[in-house]
């Protein structure tokens, strides 16, 4: 695969991802190009022993730290909480084996779980909209997101517990 498919498959979930950090998507726009920047000059040093899509994240994630460091501002904590579930949901996906198996337990999950999960964690869709798509309320689709959560967070802590 060459770069440029490489930049086509993944840009959209590098970009979300750092707007679910940043909350800004001019930032995350700037952000995820620089990324990309940063990932084609290192391109030669990937040695395929990671996830080409774990290798991005990373860098991302770390190009994100590096660009308010540089700006010598700190993160608004208020803007960017999350609740300690969430924060373990993202540190999971940012593991190659992890993401593999988020991914597996949410292709098991029933409906409506695994599709409102999806659409608001890959599909940054603001729970309204989710509602709407099902014809329910903002409400039914903020606790239909936290019980699915709440399961994928119990599967993985599971998982782990069995690996150690």
């Amino acid at each position: 695969m060459d770069f440029e498919e490489i930049y086509h498959k993944y840009f959209k979930e590098v970009y979300l991802f750092i707007l679910s950090l940043s909350h800004d998507e001019r930032i995350a726009e700037e952000i995820t190009q620089e990324a990309f920047f940063k990932a084609l000059k290192a391109i030669e040093k990937f040695d395929g022993s990671k996830d080409i899509r774990a290798w991005l994240f990373t860098i991302a994630k770390n190009t994100y730290f590096s660009h308010y460091k540089r700006k010598k501002r700190q993160v608004d904590s208020g803007a960017i909480e999350e609740s300690s579930m969430e924060v373990q949901i993202v540190k999971h996906l940012m593991n190659e084996e992890d993401a593999f198996m988020v991914h597996q337990f949410l292709h098991s999950m029933n409906e409506p779980y695994k599709e409102v999960f999806s659409l608001r964690t890959f599909g940054e869709l603001p729970f309204e909209k989710i509602g709407r798509l099902f014809g329910k309320s903002a409400g039914w689709a903020r606790v239909t997101f936290y019980r699915a959560r709440k399961q994928i967070i119990e599967y993985m802590e599971a998982m782990n517990y069995e690996r150690d």
